[in-house]
């Protein structure tokens, strides 16, 4: 097999190798495909499921996006299906139990394939769909907006607290390129933000290595590492709808969502960073307010994070600053996407900002610089200083 570091994103199907961690990875996802036009696979990759029932959903934006082209396909190529859009023009989708009831009700049940049609509410829907209906999914990407496309959990609204349940891969991974590039400026900005996010959460990782032996894997980390730069340096193309600048940020997604497939966990991708974001969307949905995109939140909550670093850095193992971006640097990237870098941009007031620092920490059972500075007892004092320094 070809050395993975050596691989395109489209050549990374059906992953099966023992890797240098000690580890024997795989993934078995049938098929990834991303470039322009990825769409014209579809009845290729369906090839299989010629003669099976169909369960298409999406919500009424993609739907637009893709849905109706996907229908199109399946109608022209003879295929049984049923398609369903979920009704939401007139507030944003929540991936609660509400709507994860009404798809149950809508599944046939002489259903073989579950093709999603959307990005990150509709990715997470579609893999815990098939996980309890053990059907598998296809989902066909509508915006380079979130990197769990390749991954197998699904963080889902469940009585107003997000909880990441084990799911599982797709099938078939389709992102057309042409599609990809008109997606709303937030969902583009969302997935930037997204893959900023892996710094803190590679540094996290490596603290965690080091302080309680966690396991860790380098090649995941080269492969996390890699998605990082490329989209960092196309990043002043990207909000032109450069092609390959969005091509460059869905396969770093796509990428990252490899690499947490191939560990069985999310710590190449998530840290202290999407702690913080999950403590405010969660705050947001407990008063019914817009939550803001995962991917916007995880921006703003990356530099901040990266301030705790630095505060604590001589007390610190030296390894964990191997990556050369600083706070300075990642509020930059953000400016140049047009993103966010203020928590203050997107509703979280001083109070708020202030209890997430000191309590994110106890979203997730997962060691990071919080559970570090909490243990030290520092957090108190650390979350002060940030938080005088950007609400004065």
């Amino acid at each position: 097999m070809k050395n993975i570091l050596e691989m395109s994103i489209n050549e990374m199907s059906n992953l099966d190798f023992e890797c240098k961690c000690g580890k024997r990875h795989s993934l078995p996802i049938k098929e990834i495909c991303i470039k322009n036009n990825a769409l014209d696979e579809l009845n290729r990759v369906l090839s299989t499921f010629k003669d099976k029932k169909i369960f298409i959903f999406s919500d009424e934006n993609t739907y637009n996006a893709a849905g109706e082209k996907t229908v199109k396909i399946l109608k022209n190529n003879n295929h049984t299906f049923k398609n369903f859009i979920i009704p939401n023009s007139k507030e944003i989708l929540i991936p609660n139990e509400k709507v994860l009831g009404r798809l149950f009700m809508e599944l046939e049940n002489d259903t073989e394939l579950i093709i999603a049609i959307g990005s990150g509410t509709i990715n997470d829907l579609g893999k815990y769909l098939s996980v309890k209906t053990k059907i598998p999914y296809i989902i066909i990407c509508t915006a380079p907006s979130m990197d769990g496309y390749a991954s197998d959990g699904s963080p889902l609204i469940c009585d107003g607290y997000k909880i990441s349940f084990e799911a599982t891969l797709p099938y078939a991974i389709i992102g057309d390129v042409n599609i990809m590039k008109n997606a709303p400026d937030e969902l583009i900005r969302a997935g930037f933000g997204d893959i900023v996010g892996k710094i803190t959460a590679l540094m996290d990782w490596k603290l965690s290595n080091i302080l309680t032996g966690e396991y860790i894997c380098e090649t995941c980390i080269t492969l996390t590492e890699r998605a990082i730069q490329r989209v960092i340096d196309s990043a002043d193309k990207l909000m032109n709808r450069d092609e390959k600048s969005v091509q460059y940020l869905l396969e770093a997604l796509t990428f990252t969502g490899v690499a947490m497939g191939l560990v069985g966990v999310s710590r190449p991708a998530s840290g202290a960073e999407h702690m913080i974001s999950h403590y405010w969307e969660m705050d947001f949905i407990k008063r019914n307010k817009y939550p803001y995109l995962h991917g916007i939140k995880v921006g703003i909550a990356t530099p901040i994070v990266l301030e705790l670093f630095e505060l604590m850095k001589e007390e610190l193992p030296k390894e964990v600053f191997k990556y050369k971006y600083d706070k300075k640097d990642v509020i930059k990237l953000l400016k140049a996407v047009g993103a966010p870098t203020l928590p203050s941009e997107i509703e979280i007031d001083r109070d708020l900002f202030y209890k997430s620092m000191i309590g994110a920490y106890k979203v997730r059972n997962r060691y990071s610089i919080f559970e570090y500075a909490v243990k030290r007892g520092k957090i108190d004092e650390y979350s002060k200083i940030i938080t005088e320094k950007i609400y004065g």
